[in-house]
């Protein structure tokens, strides 16, 4: 047996887990009409055949018709979802992982305009700001009724063979009850810290009554609020403690923070440029006060961390929940000893923020999760060599040449700068961001592994790629700043990429216009207020940088608000004339009737990318499909079968920013579909 302490199984009351690594509750988002269909099994039996211990879906399922989801979670109040659970885990238990589900009542974290509209409920009427919902002080026929809610729930996942629940206390109505700051009541629910964890233990109860004394329960639960007159590290340890004597629980998930806003919950839940494991020492603490079963997950993203959780007895099961949105397969790595195979969480959190915004679950750079029904996590060889010439070392470029290059293919790659990564090299140029870059390193890593052959410092002519006397070729040359966006005057303005790459030195009083509304935007602003100078950014939207998302935007506006940086929204640059040393913005709206004039030293321009696509049409009348892409071929997974050219010598395809500006998640997913099944 290994000796490795990842690698150990745990005992938790009857169940063995076959080793310590757990992904915690979440929600991708993938449910149909509530119930976890085909869809939404595949991913959850992905990281049961990676060898995950234990997996734990739904963050969280409702229990109650009042605890409408805000996105697209399981409805555990329907008994038709008892089914659909059987299909799910009896599919993980086949695999030889456990699983296990998240219930809730999200109290006043939610909306009254979702679901049936029913009033939300909370211990007091404190509105939470994410959701901005006013909610109905609770009544006790309410308490009645959800604690039986809670039951029924719980009742069902048993039916439906889970090996346990987990509650989600932490900013949901579990927590808005133990919280002196959301809680107003009267006895018994309100006042002291015993009054107002009785609903937590009545709740419990319930579901004791229900389930019996084997069912694994559990909770995740803050033991820190971090927040004035909420409960702090002393009254985390008591309601620990308070959990642990009940009887009623076998295990703590102890999480540190509050999630009632994007700055609160980006601090929960860490992403890029933000600390690794900030709450692990925190988690120990609490298990060494209660030496009772401590699980916790926050920003755990790399094996030797987990390791390290472990191992100096800080927890007892460590999550890596995003790492294994990333590689579902961390473990099995693990096993055969190929860490470096391991694919990086970068914290890019398009994960959550994609789900926060009401989309489905993707990772930045792994485009077969969530999509495990039509994409393949481990490929398979080709029955025919080819070889493929593909053209720019971007992520879309590499990902192409890695997937190529796995299936067993000749793969050379052309790139005309002097190292691989295009726009993410210029993004990791961020301090904050630099965890990109390993979209890059681990891609050529893997590239290499697979022979790929690289020329760099290389432009690519039409007739270099024909000498090469490929089957296929792939175009990834991805696109330039597009800046030409003015009536007049677009020869004044600069890039944001000219900010950031440092070409351009930033001005002392500089509008920055961005109607992209990406990272780059706010990038160039960071960059050009950390020296020193005034900063406004002006946006025809009617909120700024969309693109980028909430729990990413913290770390920005965290940044920006600090040197004053002015917002300037639902107004759009039209043209720039030069007076003097001075640039005249002409401003206008779409809204109309507005015109006005501002003057600035700088005028920086964010308006994505332009294709970079000359190359494409020039191969063009060489291929054999002349660029053209089946879509019915691509969508269902099949090769593509495209002959216009009958002459052509090879098939040609163009992906990423050469086909038009998207972003990092869309030319990894180019990629991958293309390149999967040539």
């Amino acid at each position: 047996m290994s000796n490795d302490p990842l690698l150990q199984p745990y005992q938790l009351k009857h169940l063995t887990l076959r080793n310590r690594i757990i992904v915690t509750s979440h929600e991708p988002a993938y449910p149909e009409d509530g119930m976890p269909k085909e869809r939404y099994r595949a991913y959850a039996v992905e990281r049961a055949k990676g060898g995950v211990a234990l997996t734990m879906t739904a963050g969280s399922a409702a229990v109650s018709r009042d605890s409408p989801p805000v996105f697209n979670n399981l409805l555990a109040y329907k008994d038709e979802i008892v089914p659909w659970i059987r299909e799910m885990t009896d599919a993980v238990h086949e695999e030889g992982a456990a699983i296990m589900i998240q219930l809730t009542h999200l109290g006043r974290r939610t909306r009254w305009d979702k679901g049936d509209w029913l009033p939300v409920v909370a211990p007091s009427h404190h509105r939470e700001a994410s959701h901005r919902a006013f909610p109905k002080k609770v009544e006790d026929w309410d308490i009645k009724r959800i604690i039986k809610d809670f039951a029924d729930a719980a009742e069902r996942m048993k039916a439906g063979g889970m090996d346990g629940i987990e509650l989600e206390a932490y900013g949901h109505l579990i927590d808005q009850f133990a919280s002196p700051l959301t809680n107003e009541l009267d006895d018994p629910y309100g006042g002291a810290l015993e009054n107002r964890m009785l609903f937590c233990l009545d709740v419990f109860k319930a579901i004791r009554e229900r389930v019996g004394n084997e069912f694994i329960l559990g909770v995740r639960y803050t033991a820190d609020e971090c927040l004035p007159g909420g409960n702090g590290q002393a009254e985390g340890i008591e309601i620990s403690k308070r959990l642990r004597d009940s009887g009623l629980i076998d295990y703590l998930n102890v999480i540190r923070g509050h999630i009632d806003t994007d700055a609160g919950l980006t601090d929960v839940i860490p992403i890029q440029g933000m600390a690794n494991s900030p709450h692990l020492d925190f988690a120990g603490e609490i298990r060494a006060a209660t030496n009772f079963p401590t699980f916790h997950a926050a920003k755990i993203p790399d094996v030797a961390t987990a390791r390290h959780a472990i191992a100096a007895g800080k927890v007892d099961m460590v999550g890596m929940t995003r790492a294994h949105m990333t590689d579902p397969h961390i473990v099995r790595k693990i096993i055969e000893k190929r860490e470096e195979d391991i694919r990086p969480c970068v914290g890019a959190n398009y994960c959550l923020d994609r789900i926060y915004q009401g989309g489905a679950a993707y990772c930045i750079h792994n485009a077969a999760t969530g999509r495990e029904l039509t994409m393949p996590h481990i490929l398979t060889k080709a029955n025919v060599r080819k070889k493929v010439v593909v053209v720019g070392a971007g992520p879309a470029g590499l990902e192409a040449a890695r997937v190529a290059g796995e299936r067993g293919h000749e793969v050379v790659v052309f790139e005309a700068a002097n190292n691989a990564g295009g726009q993410i090299r210029l993004t990791a140029q961020s301090e904050r961001r630099r965890e990109m870059i390993s979209i890059i390193d681990w891609r050529m890593s893997q590239c290499e592994k697979y022979d790929v052959t690289f020329h760099f410092n290389s432009w690519a002519e039409a007739d270099t790629i024909e000498a090469e006397k490929p089957d296929v070729v792939i175009i990834a040359t991805g696109g330039l700043p597009h800046t030409e966006v003015l009536s007049r005057g677009n020869e004044l303005v600069v890039s944001s990429w000219d900010i950031i790459s440092g070409d351009v030195k930033p001005g002392t009083n500089v509008l920055i216009f961005d109607d992209a509304g990406d990272h780059a935007g706010l990038q160039a602003a960071e960059f050009i207020a950390r020296a020193g100078a005034k900063v406004e950014i002006m946006t025809p939207d009617r909120s700024f940088a969309p693109e980028v998302m909430a729990m990413n935007l913290v770390p920005y506006m965290r940044s920006l608000q600090k040197h004053d940086v002015t917002f300037t929204v639902t107004y759009r640059l039209e043209a720039v004339e030069k007076s003097g040393n001075q640039l005249v913005a002409h401003v206008g709206s779409d809204y109309g009737g507005i015109a006005r004039e501002h003057s600035y030293d700088q005028i920086v321009v964010n308006h994505g990318t332009i294709p970079l696509d000359e190359l494409y049409f020039e191969l063009k009348p060489s291929s054999s499909n002349l660029g053209e892409v089946s879509h019915d071929e691509l969508l269902s997974g099949k090769p593509q079968s495209v002959v216009r050219n009958p002459e052509g010598r090879f098939q040609l395809f163009r992906i990423g920013d050469a086909v038009a500006a998207r972003n990092t998640h869309a030319a990894i997913y180019d990629a991958l579909r293309i390149a999967k099944d040539l």
